[in-house]
């Protein structure tokens, strides 16, 4: 089993030479974060907890250029494939829809923030007709899509329903910045909801950055456990979003899903740490 980390960001620094954009609305990237976070540096920390892959997902505070995630898997192989991220709005983006998957190592699109030709957050476009022909697309096309519903994951059933074979993946367990662990999974219901259609898959490593406890974060273990009911380990993602983790190490993200979780079969680790993400990214195991 190769253990797939479901997200990590993998940008350039913000550098007068080559600056992130600025429009209102914009993902803003803290401070710690202004000097990029390279291929070389997730490789260490990999290596150091025994991570053997990982889907490198451009963040939004740097744009929509996919070069260095793209750069990272072609000098890596084996060791990335990258969620880009696309401008839905952008004219060209019907033509570049229909070759996406050709390019190396380009596996789905991320989508979160706002793009640049429009002063419109992501989340709207769950309910605009305009943009009807993008989930056609990437159904019809098979591009999976990763998607930062935060309080939004309601209108994912909607999009289910029009596109039952579109495959959507819920980003971090739906959880926000709040308080409490209560408040941080203010939509855990609502994730409960959309776990109906099978198209429908999410990500579950942000459980210990949303407990107020340590190792292993037996307060939020209850809302794991429904989140496995629900979904089922073969449509579930680990994730640890490490240049997002603020009060639990990577180690102990990787650790809580291999022994941390006692309700979790060797057959359901196996599929979370490994499995889902080479189903449903087409992303094989070589051995």
């Amino acid at each position: 089993m190769k253990i797939t980390d479901a997200q990590v960001h993998i940008y350039e620094p913000d550098t007068p030479a080559q600056p992130w954009p600025r429009e209102p609305g914009r993902s803003v990237a803290p401070d710690k974060h202004a000097r990029g976070f390279s291929a070389l540096q997730m490789l260490g920390a990999m290596e150091a907890v025994g991570v053997d892959r990982a889907v490198i997902v451009p963040p939004a505070w740097s744009g929509e250029n996919n070069g260095p995630a793209l750069a990272a898997a072609a000098n890596h192989p084996g060791k990335f494939v990258v969620m880009g991220r696309i401008d839905p709005y952008a004219p060209d983006s019907p033509a570049r829809l229909e070759r996406w998957l050709d390019e190396p190592n380009m596996r789905g699109i991320r989508m979160s923030g706002r793009w640049s030709t429009l002063d419109k957050q992501f989340y709207e476009t769950f309910d605009d007709p305009a943009l009807e022909w993008y989930w056609a697309a990437c159904e019809k096309l098979g591009i999976p899509l990763m998607i930062l519903t935060g309080k939004y994951v309601s209108k994912l059933a909607r999009l289910a329903q029009r596109h039952p074979r579109l495959v959507m993946i819920i980003d971090h367990l739906s959880v926000q910045r709040a308080d409490t662990v209560a408040q941080a999974f203010g939509a855990y219901q609502e994730v409960l909801a959309v776990a109906r259609y099978p198209g429908i898959h999410i990500k579950v490593g942000n459980g210990p950055n949303a407990s107020r406890r340590p190792y292993p974060f037996d307060d939020v273990h209850d809302y794991l456990r429904g989140i496995h009911q629900a979904f089922g380990a073969r449509r579930m993602l680990w994730e640890a979003d490490i240049t997002q983790l603020t009060k639990n190490t990577y180690a102990e993200c990787l650790r809580l899903w291999q022994e941390g979780l006692p309700f979790l079969s060797a057959e359901d680790r196996e599929w979370i740490l490994s499995g889902t993400a080479a189903q449903v990214l087409n992303w094989p195991q070589s051995h």
